[in-house]
């Protein structure tokens, strides 16, 4: 039998091994190394800059073709909470039954019908504006990124809509392909070197390999997402024997801050991929992972923290407090369990850059690989990081006193607005202990009434 050779054939196979040479060698020299060495050549700052100047010019020709079409422009609100004048519950029902009656306040029965008016109000402010449903949900944007998840502003004009299509195009076809291969390398490389240098004994070597295997492989990871990152404050950076919080936005985080330095990672032990890098992880560096059955055992998570930081010789703890991603506006209740341990926290700020692409994972409308994509094909993920100087409970302050102060100096730093409410709202009611303290109030103010006519 012949053997009939196609050179079409052959001129293929020798055009995808050059451009598959070609594309390893662009990875190796550009990404790869400088992610080992934690150097930058400059290319993803002169990136965002060009990113930047194209968006002013889109919304630009936005404003103008709106004005030449006669469209109005839609500008979305804004997610800030509408200020309110700090005014108790007492003071606002005296001022409806002052102007609803004419009768003197104190001769006022106990109950008035107007009363009931205040509640109402409340009720429909809080429904307007609503200070937790909206911490959920992606944050506006003042202008069009070039993504189709905000306005369709591309068709107000040709040269808008080339220009779409165009970001359409390498964004999907050039960024996704190669995000998602440094992706796969990153996390290949992570799980293969930690197991190897699992296999060493515990001591300097191994810490030394260890944190210079996750320092790379999270710089791959960073550059995965074309992450452009910025530092403040490294003095302040968290020391060994520590708990690091910080406010939570993505899953990223996670990435964003080990990508600076090393931690101990706390979390659930997964199954599937993730359960793969858990196992790996351990191998190499003391992480904290708890069964499903110990997450609820307080007093056992408090232990294992505890037992971590009085070694003075691992790494601080990373621990996001709120217990849920928040969309990059506020920073919600911190849970009092990591400022019980009375180890030094080192708070931490983070912020995203919402023009060049969302970082909030909405994880009730969207899975962990939808999201991940979403990111992988956004423009980029731009952030700031604040180190805060390290803090530590005072005698007269409790863990939520405490946590409270904590947070307070991360939504002032982070420019986020400070919220007192529990971000397990996000999934669940109203705890009734909120209804009952309104209930009190209002029944304190027509005790203190009845005992006010009383004496006189």
């Amino acid at each position: 039998m012949e053997l009939f050779f196609n050179p079409f054939d052959n001129l293929v196979c020798i055009l995808l091994g050059i451009s598959f040479t070609v594309w390893f060698t662009l990875l190796l020299v550009f990404i790869i190394v400088p992610a080992i060495f934690g150097v930058s050549f400059g290319i993803r700052r002169l990136y965002m800059k060009t990113l930047l100047k194209l968006f002013e010019w889109a919304t630009l020709r936005i404003e103008r073709g709106a004005k030449e079409n006669n469209h109005h422009l839609y500008k979305p609100y804004s997610n800030a909470i509408i200020a309110k004048e700090p005014i108790s519950l007492e003071q606002e029902i005296k001022e409806i039954r002052r102007s609803g009656s004419n009768r003197d306040l104190n001769a006022a029965p106990e109950f008035e019908m107007s009363d009931i008016f205040y509640f109402a109000r409340r009720g429909v402010a809080s429904i307007m504006d609503d200070e937790v449903t909206k911490r959920f949900s992606a944050e506006e944007l003042e202008s069009w990124n070039l993504l189709t998840r905000n306005n369709n502003f591309h068709y107000i004009s040709q040269r808008l809509t080339v220009l779409w299509g165009l970001g359409l195009l390498i964004r999907y076809s050039f960024l996704l392909p190669l995000r998602v291969t440094l992706a796969f390398t990153g996390v290949g490389l992570l799980v293969f070197l930690t197991c190897v240098i699992g296999l060493l004994p515990n001591g300097r070597l191994k810490n030394f390999l260890s944190q210079k295997v996750h320092l790379m492989c999270y710089r791959i990871c960073v550059r995965a997402l074309t992450a452009i990152i910025t530092y403040h404050d490294s003095e302040n950076k968290p020391k060994n024997g520590g708990i690091c919080v910080a406010n939570h936005t993505s899953p990223i985080d996670v990435i964003i801050l080990a990508s600076d330095g090393c931690y101990a990672m706390v979390g659930q032990i997964h199954g599937g991929l993730m359960g793969v890098i858990q196992r790996s992880m351990v191998k190499a560096c003391p992480h904290i992972w708890f069964e499903r059955s110990e997450v609820k055992d307080r007093h056992l998570v408090a232990k294992r923290l505890s037992d971590h930081v009085e070694d003075k010789s691992k790494l601080p703890i990373l621990i996001f407090p709120e217990g849920t991603c928040i969309n990059n506006t506020s920073v919600m209740m911190f849970k009092k369990g990591s400022f019980e341990i009375g180890a030094t926290v080192y708070p931490v700020a983070i912020k995203y850059d919402p023009r060049f692409g969302d970082a909030f994972w909405n994880s009730s409308k969207f899975g962990m690989v939808n999201y991940l994509l979403r990111m992988m094909s956004s423009w980029a993920i731009v952030c700031s990081v604040w180190y805060l100087p390290p803090m530590s409970r005072e005698e007269d302050e409790d863990a939520v006193q405490f946590a409270n102060r904590v947070k307070a100096a991360i939504a002032r730093q982070g420019g986020l607005v400070d919220l007192l409410w529990d971000g397990g709202l996000k999934r669940g009611k109203v705890k009734d202990t909120f209804k009952e303290e309104q209930q009190k109030l209002y029944s304190k103010m027509l005790v203190g009434t009845q005992e006010d006519r009383s004496r006189s």
